[in-house]
Order: structure tokens, then sequence, then C-alpha cells
């Protein structure tokens, strides 16, 4: 069963971040709750995400698009990155988050695939 690890931290630290050139490569970094993940064949797939002064909301009111900069609401916490799992139940998942380096200065939300 797929679960969806949303990954939030503190909005202001990651909008502090600094942009990387055009085409910069990230450095890779030992990630030992990740690694782990991968050799038990668990993570499926995940990324961070650009911080919130890049993104954008869109809603559509009347059939007009209405984009608005950054997140809806105003959130001490953002979604920051995202991590896909195969589980076999929801406990293993919750389980898995709890050892996510994150949670230990954020928030991670797990869910189950709708379909999953």
């Amino acid at each position: 069963m797929k679960h969806l690890m949303l990954v939030c931290w503190d909005a202001e630290r990651m909008d502090a971040q600094a942009e990387p050139e055009p085409g910069e490569e990230r450095e890779e970094e030992s990630f030992p709750w990740l690694e782990d993940l991968q050799a038990r064949g668990i993570w499926v797939t995940g990324d961070q995400l650009a911080p919130p002064r890049r993104a954008r909301s869109v809603r559509v009111r009347e059939g007009k698009a209405i984009v608005t900069d950054g997140p809806f609401a105003e959130t001490k916490e953002a979604v920051g990155g995202f991590d896909i799992l195969e589980c076999d139940s929801l406990e293993e998942a919750v389980e898995i988050a709890s050892g996510h380096p994150v949670a230990q200065i954020g928030t991670i939300e797990v869910r189950p695939l709708w379909a999953s």
C-alpha cells in the first residue's frame, strides 16, 4: 500500500535558502534515513520542494483563473518536500515518518494514497 508523507517545516527558513544557479546540481549528502528505506525497498520517490516564495496558488472562479503568489494561507510551516512509501500498513508508514529527521523540528503528515 502506498503512502504519501508531506514533509513540513519552517516556511521562513525555507524562504531564506539561497536559490541554486540554473543547471547547478544539488550536492549529494548522506541521508541515512533515506538510504535505509531505499535498501529495504520501501521508498518509491520523493524530493525537496522549492520554497514557498516560488509557489503560486491557482483557483478558478466563474471560469477565470486567479493566480496569487505563494501558499493560500499564512502559516508558520509549509510543505517543503514529499516522500512516497510502499508500506504494509498506515501504522508502518507512521513509524517510518517518526524516524524522518524533519519530524524533530517540523511535521510529517502521512496519508494512504486513495487507490492504494
